[in-house]
């Protein structure tokens, strides 16, 4: 029976993994690894780890999350101008939020119920000065590590985002 591999070597790329950086004389492998390095990207952040009294931490979060809520709104296909993306960091002992805002969807990140695992809010808007909308409901923050995932939340609870079904009760507040 083998033993797990003991030197540091085990856990990099193997060598002919190339970045984008480095020069290639193999398109056809450089042109996949970007797809492999933005996937491994995605799934590098712990939203678990509080922000509470954690500067860098919370800075990591916030600039993570607006990232990511911006991918979200790329995978709707939201308009350029029918949204935007903000960050509030409060205090020093909470994680703050951010928030897309959209002219019919409302969604924010935040470290909101974490003993239950639930993060993100989403839920319907009458535009983007409407800050209180339609129903809550919560997703886990996990699933802004899967941004397809995490958009076909959004249409099923909101109705908006390509492939949605359009009816005029979904885009109600």
């Amino acid at each position: 029976m083998r033993s797990a591999p003991t030197s540091s070597r085990a856990a990099r790329p193997p060598d002919h993994f190339i970045t984008q950086s480095q020069p290639s004389d193999r398109s056809g492998v450089a042109q996949a690894i970007p797809d492999l390095f933005r996937f491994m990207e995605i799934n590098m952040f712990d939203w678990t780890k509080s922000c509470s009294y954690d500067e860098q931490q919370k800075r990591r979060f916030h600039t993570t999350a607006r990232s990511r809520l911006k991918k979200l709104a790329a995978e709707l296909h939201l308009p350029a101008g029918s949204y935007e993306v903000r960050s509030n960091k409060a205090g020093i002992a909470v994680a703050g939020e951010v928030t897309l805002h959209h002219t019919a969807v409302y969604i924010q990140v935040g470290q909101f119920g974490m003993s239950s695992g639930h993060g993100i809010l989403i839920r319907t808007c009458k535009g983007r000065k409407d800050y209180t909308g339609g129903a809550n409901h919560f997703v886990a923050l996990a699933m802004l590590d899967d941004i397809p995932a995490l958009a076909a939340a959004v249409r099923a609870i909101t109705g908006v985002g390509r492939d949605a079904v359009h009816s005029p009760d979904r885009h109600a507040a």
